[in-house]
């Protein structure tokens, strides 16, 4: 089982999950891994009436076996079913990467 796979796993089997997109931007960062930065739109009816950093803690907390190794950066957006339909189900874009500067 890959990274993405594993990491999808672990979220559906702690979470009631309406919807999920899951994309590896491994490629638009430096340096030669392929599996370790990730974008993560999750959809949950848990999340209504939680804050943010409730939702990210959540989330990360499941996940936490996979931060640091294999995964290096793990981009959140985590929305209830009523936020995500005021959004029509659009993730927002990622910054490209800065290869490690701060241009």
């Amino acid at each position: 089982m890959n990274v993405a796979e594993r990491l999808e796993t672990l979220i559906r089997a702690e979470l009631a999950v309406d919807a999920l997109a899951l994309e590896n931007e491994s490629h638009m960062h430096a340096g030669p891994a392929s599996e370790s930065h990730f974008k993560l739109a999750l959809v949950s009816p848990e999340f209504v009436g939680m804050s943010k950093v409730k939702r990210h803690q959540r989330v990360y907390g499941i996940v936490a076996e996979l931060m640091q190794n294999p995964i290096h950066a793990l981009a959140l957006h985590l929305y209830s079913p009523e936020e995500w339909a005021s959004l029509s189900g659009e993730v927002p874009l990622s910054p490209n990467c800065m290869g490690g500067s701060k241009k």
